[in-house]
């Protein structure tokens, strides 16, 4: 009998935030292959036991070629075992939980999928932004900005992005956050537009800055903001000026 496969999100990073699902099967699984922003804290959650197979995925460090991930999973599956594939935030949202299901129903596998609460909701929440608002904001587009920018062929056209009015929720957009601001502009987006940038959101490292579309850049390089963030551009960024509540905190309240 092959085994069984559970895609399964982790969340933002704060433990609190994992599913119940997902907390039950971490204590059921033979093995746990995991990505580079899983806290340690979600994964003691597993049986001791459980084998635990790292497979993360960092900018300039180590990076599992995602056909080997695919086809560890495969292997695993094959020897019999049941398998929690954990994904920061959700894999169906810029987790290539897609490519990883595609190639299992491929090989034969069986499979399950575990929702978890995707980096931008819960960024947003954190910082005090709500992503739509009555009066503000009745759309919300959620984007990738690992992909360059620049490049030939570009499945992102930033500059039909600019006249929408929407929430903008750029993920993996720290990189190349001067190019996305200036391409939005370029489509129509006024430069005052408010942007907040969320760093480590749900943990104790969160950090979050408002700026516009015209600087943000620059002052997200000059006070040191790095990934992982999230950038959420839109009228109800500015809304965190008044209900940031979780960076003005007790820290032993809310961010042990």
């Amino acid at each position: 009998m092959t085994g069984l496969i559970y895609l399964v999100g982790a969340g933002p990073g704060d433990p609190e935030l994992l599913t119940v699902k997902a907390r039950r099967l971490l204590g059921e699984a033979d093995v746990i292959v995991h990505d580079y922003l899983v806290p340690a804290e979600i994964l003691a959650l597993a049986r001791p036991e459980a084998e635990r197979i790292f497979v993360g995925k960092k900018g300039g460090g180590f990076c599992c070629p995602q056909s080997t991930i695919e086809e560890t999973l495969i292997q695993l599956a094959r020897l019999g075992k049941t398998v929690v594939r954990l994904k920061g935030g959700d894999p169906f949202v810029f987790g290539r939980g897609g490519e990883e299901a595609e190639a299992l129903v491929a090989a034969g596998i069986s499979f399950e999928i575990v929702p978890g609460v995707t980096s931008a909701l819960a960024a947003g929440a954190y910082a005090g932004i709500p992503l739509t608002h009555r009066a503000l904001s009745s759309a919300v587009v959620f984007l990738t900005g690992h992909e360059d920018p620049n490049k030939p062929g570009s499945n992102l056209r930033w500059e039909d992005y600019g006249p929408l009015q929407a929430t903008l929720c750029v993920y993996m957009g720290m990189k190349n956050l001067e190019t996305i601001a200036r391409r939005l502009q370029d489509g129509g987006m006024p430069a005052d537009t408010p942007v907040a940038v969320i760093q480590s959101a749900t943990t104790g490292a969160h950090r979050q800055m408002l700026a516009t579309l015209a600087d943000i850049a620059q002052r997200a390089e000059r006070e040191g903001f790095g990934a992982p963030a999230i950038v959420i551009i839109g009228a109800v960024a500015a809304l965190s000026e008044n209900l940031a509540w979780f960076a003005t905190a007790r820290p032993a309240e809310l961010r042990s």
